[in-house]
């Protein structure tokens, strides 16, 4: 493996993990891969192994190029600036731009399941950097990540606590898979030495309702848990009311929408293609964060 790597985010919950499987599970030497975030000082660890560390700021476009001089292979992980309509898709534009100026040979990205026809507010993001990838004229792999089952850690513990689970995604499924499996996976096509493009939809090995999640998470909690199911206006209302902000409110009432209208029921085997191992289940998620659920 001589290529050099450079992974963007890496300060952030999966571009450590991506970095973790990079030298722990591919063995890829620590002097060939590159970490870029723009607190590069939150890095130390890392740089104490052996990896280079560098600053990438999005939102500095004039300074990327410099970022990613001398890389071979970049994964960029899409940013999490959501509060402002459009800005993530002109900073993930941005770096692509600046990874043709450095002579990047193949992009990695990191989107969402079926971004094109999706009711999900920030799919345009992603469908826009793909476009943008595919346009630069380099190499390309994109990786679209079903919705983690990490996710569901955020809002369980207070649905456990009441003993009920709002929801409006209508009887809809939805293929989770671990944020801990997108990383190996996605490690996996960093590590890779191929050349060819290709897209990757990374999903878990079954389509699960809110009604399938809550009974697995019952039985390992052993506590009850009622699915109620609402309509947008009033999942809506109930999350402004716990004090979300709009833009997070509105994004979490179009994925429900998404989920609802089966846009979100895509099984596919690129995960085992990519590791040769089996996702992570639900009930073993479930069981390996047990702690979290019950707070």
């Amino acid at each position: 493996m001589s290529s050099t790597l450079l992974v963007t985010g890496a300060a952030g919950q999966l571009g450590q993990r991506v970095i973790h499987h990079l030298l722990e599970t591919y063995k890829v030497a620590p002097g060939g891969i590159i970490a870029a975030t723009r607190s590069p000082e939150k890095l130390a660890d890392l740089a104490a192994k052996g990896v280079v560390t560098r600053k990438a700021d999005f939102d500095d476009a004039a300074t990327l190029p410099a970022a990613f001089a001398g890389v071979d292979r970049l994964l960029i992980i899409s940013t999490d600036e959501l509060a402002v309509p459009g800005l993530r898709l002109k900073q993930q534009t941005a770096a692509v731009e600046a990874a043709k100026k450095a002579g990047v040979k193949h992009i990695l990205y990191t989107s969402m399941p079926a971004p094109d026809g999706s009711l999900v507010s920030f799919a345009p993001d992603h469908l826009g950097t793909e476009n943008a990838i595919k346009a630069s004229g380099i190499g390309y792999t994109i990786l679209r990540d079903a919705w983690y089952f990490d996710n569901f850690l955020m809002g369980l513990p207070h649905s456990l606590e009441a003993g009920k689970w709002y929801t409006a995604t209508g009887g809809g499924r939805t293929s989770n898979i671990s944020r801990e499996d997108c990383a190996l996976a996605i490690a996996a096509a960093l590590a890779s030495d191929t050349t060819e493009s290709a897209t990757y939809t990374l999903t878990g090995s079954t389509s699960l309702t809110i009604e399938d999640v809550a009974s697995v998470v019952s039985k390992v909690t052993g506590r009850p848990l009622e699915v109620v199911q609402a309509n947008d206006e009033q999942f809506a209302a109930g999350l402004t009311g716990a004090g979300l902000p709009k833009f997070v409110v509105d994004m979490l009432v179009s994925a429900d929408a998404n989920a609802r209208a089966g846009k979100f029921d895509i099984l596919t085997n690129d995960f085992n293609k990519l590791t040769g191992k089996e996702p992570q289940t639900v009930r073993a998620f479930f069981e390996e964060h047990k702690a979290a659920l019950l707070g």
